[in-house]
Parts: C-alpha cells; sequence; structure tokens
C-alpha cells in the first residue's frame, strides 16, 4: 500500500510539473511583463505622467513592464532619432520594449509628456496584440481613419504602409474622442477615461493650430491690404497725372490774357483744383494709413514665424538651443 501511495505521489508531481511548464510556456510574456514591472524604479516626474494618464490596473500594469523613462536631448536621440527623423520632431519612441519620452519642460506645452507617454504605451499594448486580435478592430480602424481624415491623413502619410495599422490604432486612442464601441471598450481597459488623453493632445496641438491659424489670417489680410494699396496706388497716380496736368494747364492758361473770361472763372477753376488737389492729397493718405497696417501685420506675421520655429525646436530634441535666436 505505501508503496502505491508513493507511486501515485510521483505521478501527482509530475502533473504539477507538467502544468507549471505549460502556465509558464502560455504566460511566458505575462510574466516577463510583471518582472519587469516588479523591478521598475520610475523617477517622481515618471510617477506624476503615470498618475495624470488615470491607468487602469491593466494599463499601469503595461506601463510599468514597458519601465518609461524621461530623457534629455542627447540621451534621447542616441536611443530615437534615426536618419529618416533628422527633419522631424520626434517625442518619444518605444525601442525593445522600453517607453522612452523627450523630456520637454515647457509650460505652454503643458500636457505634451503625458500624450507622448500615452502614445508609447499603446505601442507597447499593439506589440502585445496577436494578428487575430488586431484583425478585430481592423474595420473600426478604417471607420476612424474615414471619418476623421482630416487629422490623421497627413499624419499617417508619413509612414510606411507596415506601420500605418500600428500608428493609426495609437492615434485613434490619443487623439479621437468619438470611436466606434469596440475601440472604446478596448481603450477602457487601458485608461480609465480616455477622453482625459486626448484632452492631453488638443491642448498640445491647439498651440500650434491656433499660431497656425493666426498667421494664415494675418497672410490673408496681408494679401487684402496688398490688392487694396495696389488699387488705390494705381488710381493715386491717374490722379495725381491727371491734376498736374490740369495745374500746369490753369498755370499756362493765367499766363494768356483772356484766357479766362472772367475773374469769375479763373477763381471758380482755381477752387476746383484745390478741392482736387485736397481729395489727391487725402487718398494719398489713405494709401500711407494702408502701408502701415500693412506693416504692422507684417511685423506681426514675422513674429509669429520666430515663434513657430521656436515651438518647434522646443518639440525637436536635435534642435540647437542657439537656433532660437
Amino acid at each position: 500500500m505505501f508503496r502505491k501511495y508513493r507511486y501515485l505521489w510521483k505521478w501527482f508531481v509530475l502533473l504539477i510539473v507538467v502544468v507549471l511548464v505549460a502556465l509558464i510556456v502560455f504566460n511566458r510574456d505575462w510574466i516577463k511583463d510583471f518582472w519587469r514591472g516588479l523591478s521598475y524604479k520610475p523617477s517622481t516626474e515618471m510617477v506624476q505622467i503615470r498618475d495624470k494618464l488615470d491607468l487602469t490596473s491593466q494599463g499601469e500594469f503595461l506601463f510599468n513592464a514597458s519601465q518609461p523613462v524621461l530623457n534629455e536631448s542627447e540621451d534621447f536621440n542616441e536611443i530615437c532619432r534615426f536618419e529618416k527623423d533628422e527633419e522631424n520632431a520626434v517625442l518619444g519612441c518605444y525601442r525593445e520594449e522600453n517607453i522612452y519620452v523627450y523630456n520637454i519642460k515647457d509650460a505652454e506645452l503643458d500636457g505634451i509628456r503625458e500624450l507622448t507617454a500615452a502614445h508609447e504605451l499603446l505601442h507597447a499594448a499593439w506589440a502585445r496584440m496577436g494578428e487575430s486580435e488586431r484583425m478585430n478592430y481592423a474595420d473600426s480602424l478604417s471607420e476612424v481613419l474615414k471619418q476623421n481624415k482630416e487629422i490623421l491623413e497627413d499624419e499617417l502619410g508619413t509612414y510606411d504602409s507596415n506601420e500605418q495599422k500600428e500608428e493609426l490604432y495609437v492615434r485613434a486612442g490619443t487623439e479621437i474622442k468619438k470611436l466606434p464601441n469596440d475601440l472604446e471598450k478596448h481603450f477602457a481597459t487601458i485608461f480609465k477615461n480616455q477622453d482625459k488623453v486626448v484632452d492631453y493632445y488638443n491642448k498640445y496641438i491647439s498651440v500650434f493650430n491656433n499660431l497656425k491659424a493666426e498667421m494664415e489670417g494675418l497672410m490673408a489680410e496681408m494679401n487684402r491690404l496688398q490688392g487694396v494699396i495696389d488699387e488705390k496706388t494705381v488710381f493715386y497716380e491717374q490722379r495725381a497725372n491727371q491734376l498736374n496736368a490740369e495745374i500746369v494747364e490753369f498755370n499756362n492758361c493765367a499766363e494768356i490774357a483772356g484766357c479766362f473770361t472772367s475773374q469769375w472763372a479763373f477763381y471758380q477753376r482755381r477752387n476746383a483744383l484745390i478741392a482736387e488737389q485736397a481729395e489727391t492729397e487725402r487718398l494719398y493718405d489713405e494709401i500711407n494709413s494702408l502701408i502701415d497696417e500693412y506693416n504692422i501685420n507684417v511685423e506681426k506675421y514675422n513674429q509669429d514665424v520666430i515663434s513657430n520655429k521656436k515651438l518647434n525646436q522646443k518639440i525637436n530634441s536635435a534642435a540647437k538651443v542657439e537656433d532660437l535666436d
């Protein structure tokens, strides 16, 4: 009887070993993420960013497993920038299962680090999906693109065809509020409030969009003013030339006896020329006023160009400080 129990015990131990091996094999990615998250020691700033993202337990698990770090420009460029990115602003990257965020400290761009961390977190989520799971969202992502072409199409155009699906998924989760139900449910497993993440994007991008809109408005106004100035200048020159010719004619007539039939005719013509001269001078002053207005707009536009350059360099880790002046 003792041998029989010992025999059963061996089979029981073997069964336990097989189950453990199976669990490890089928959950090796989860186990790896678990240990990576357990060993993650975020900076105080990254803890604040994580808290601001308001992640679910699953989202926080993935966040910690991806071990996000804030990098200053030198380290960030070494990790995240490639030759193809030389002219582009790179805010973050997901490399070798790690999230890297360019440490942009600027009150004007508040929220940009949170948005970047969320963006890269979704790259981490995509990396853990199987192809069948990704295909489950294909139709919904296509619908998102169709409904938001104005926002997404240009951005996606900078990626090759293999990267576009992933980038569409990431941008849908961080830039679009109204999503198909299946995507809303999916992103709700990562963010407690996905709209809050999109608000970070809108806050950051509005700084650029508002400046762009102002520049476009100034350019349109300058073009309008230039058209008015050109039109009035042509009219002024014609009027001034005509007036000068009439003044010459008046002066010549005044030197010829009997040219004016009466003193009343002389003063009538003289007063008419004086009135015409005053009107021509008024037109001249109006043109100068328009030119002053145009120049003010030019100055504002040039200031906006500098501001836009500075903004873009603030988010470009490859920008040199001296280039900002």
